[in-house]
């Protein structure tokens, strides 16, 4: 078979399980409760805590932007894991939220690296709506597999703020990052030959205007493509698990995956795309599967002709509620919380089941993940946990890393819908002014927050951080939870698998983002 010889020869090249080694998520210090909001904007009570699906919504004050959530993100991630900056060797940031057509975070997440010395890094930025995290992620998996790895790990960042004009898409907003590294011998692996990738054109969502944080959506046709990409990955996905996987008989299900994460405009959608998956493999099955008794009046359906179909998104939403209850609510606590992050959604999903469940609950499992950015760019992908849960493994190392995670959203501080609104209208008014002093409180940011202190009149803009060591806000005088993680020690480098030199020793309406 033609290049089956090159592929034996990679494969033995390739260093062993890599995937996440270690994360760190970040978000605001400060919410608008939705339920107040339901009420400020007077609507329906439960328009948004029940239509939407979403709980509480984070939001950042001038004091905040894409260069300073990436920042907080990446430090507290070395820090936390004891990781010296000489051991990165790639670093790329997936983000929508531009603030400068030329200059990438990356450039400026290289402050972080000065102390140390090292300018060898690569990566810049990688742009498509809410996918530029997973391209960051699939990029530094790349990296460490290709010829180019130097036995160093990669950074995966992901970073944005989803903010809405006044309207209905305005409660969908939310805004956090994600930093993840990147290696071989990971806890969780990236499982080889399983992505499903979907590229089309579309303008259900897009922002045309170089001045304004806001964008341009068509919110029927946002969903529609969601929807349309989520089945194609999925069915692209089953087609490769058949292929791969020796011996298999019968096609892949969602019995199949122990946990799917999907990316997260709102939770309502999500709980309507696992049913969707749902009916998928419906349509796989035997006509006589006793599985799916009651729902035969759907059997002669196309995917593309029922994307408006009520009657079939009840039929499965309740028909596989059960399914999603065990296998998707649980990932859903920072996308309640928080609200839709944009790039960083999906792995929001990733954190809160890290939170919600043990290692050993974890171990050897098949976490399933479904991410989409608007334009549109989607993929499907699996992420296979390490058997390994005992005291001290990487996984029990990770999952420890996120046993503060609800502590950290109670120790919020609750806007009111009026002085949201209030700071939605200033940060409308001053997000692209030079000469700027933000005016935001830095005493509510949580400890060891990036903020901005200042730009310039040339549009140059400064930073500083808030004291590690003080508890975020200091609301109710008891001292916060600390981290329990241990450390990964900086001098334990990954180690190639190449004849290479080795590396130096160092149902509401919605017209949001889909």
């Amino acid at each position: 078979m033609p290049g089956s010889a090159g592929k034996r020869k990679a494969e033995n090249c390739w260093p062993d399980d890599v995937g996440i080694v270690a994360m760190e998520m970040y978000f605001p210090a400060q919410y608008v409760d939705q339920s107040q909001l339901e009420e400020y904007d007077g609507v329906s009570s439960g328009k948004y805590t029940i239509g939407l699906g979403q709980q509480k919504m984070g939001f950042c004050s001038d004091r905040e932007d894409i260069n300073s959530l990436c920042l907080t993100a990446v430090q507290n991630l070395m820090e936390r894991n004891n990781v010296s900056y000489e051991n990165i060797g790639r670093l790329e940031v997936g983000t929508e939220t531009i603030i400068d057509k030329s200059k990438s975070v990356k450039t400026v997440l290289m402050q972080l690296f000065a102390e140390s010395g090292n300018t060898n890094v690569e990566g810049i930025d990688t742009t498509n709506a809410c996918f530029g995290g997973t391209q960051a992620l699939f990029n530094s998996l790349a990296w460490v597999e290709s010829s180019a790895w130097d036995g160093r790990y990669a950074l995966a960042v992901a970073g944005d703020i989803a903010v809405y004009a006044t309207g209905n898409a305005r409660p969908t907003g939310g805004a956090g990052a994600v930093a993840m590294l990147i290696g071989p011998n990971a806890p969780l692996v990236i499982e080889r030959g399983l992505r499903a990738t979907h590229m089309q054109h579309a303008y259900d969502f897009y922002k045309p205007d170089m001045v304004s944080e806001y964008p341009v959506v068509d919110g029927k046709l946002s969903i529609q493509c969601y929807l349309g990409a989520l089945d194609r990955c999925y069915r692209l996905y089953k087609h490769k698990v058949h292929t791969v996987e020796e011996g298999r008989t019968s096609p892949l299900t969602l019995e199949d995956i122990d946990y799917c994460l999907f990316h997260t405009p709102y939770c309502k959608l999500v709980q309507k795309s696992f049913a969707r998956l749902y009916f998928n493999d419906f349509l796989d099955a035997a006509k006589d599967d006793p599985k799916y008794t009651g729902l035969e009046a759907f059997r002669d359906l196309k995917l593309e002709d029922t994307f408006s179909n009520k009657d079939l998104e009840k039929a499965f939403v309740n028909a596989s509620k059960d399914l999603f209850n065990s296998k998707t609510k649980l990932a859903l606590l920072l996308a309640t919380q928080v609200g839709n992050m944009y790039t960083p959604s999906l792995y929001s999903g990733l954190a809160s089941l890290l939170y919600s469940k043990s290692a050993a609950d974890l171990a050897g499992r098949r976490v399933g993940f479904f991410s989409y950015g608007s334009g549109l760019a989607s993929a499907m992908f699996s992420v296979r946990v390490s058997q390994d849960a005992t005291p001290g493994s990487q996984l029990e190392r990770l999952v420890g890393s996120f046993s503060d995670l609800q502590a950290r959203l109670d120790s919020r501080k609750c806007f009111s819908p009026a002085d949201f609104a209030e700071m939605m209208k200033l940060r409308e008014d001053t997000h692209h002014l030079a000469k700027y002093t933000p005016v935001g409180s830095v005493e509510d940011l949580f400890p060891g927050t990036w903020y901005l202190t200042h730009v310039d009149e040339m549009h140059r803009r400064q930073y500083s951080r808030t004291p590690v060591s003080l508890r975020a806000g200091a609301r109710d005088g008891t001292e916060a939870p600390a981290s329990e993680t241990p450390h990964i020690e900086s001098s334990s480098l990954p180690q190639k698998k190449s004849s290479q030199e080795p590396a130096p020793s160092t149902s509401s309406s919605f017209d949001g983002e889909l």
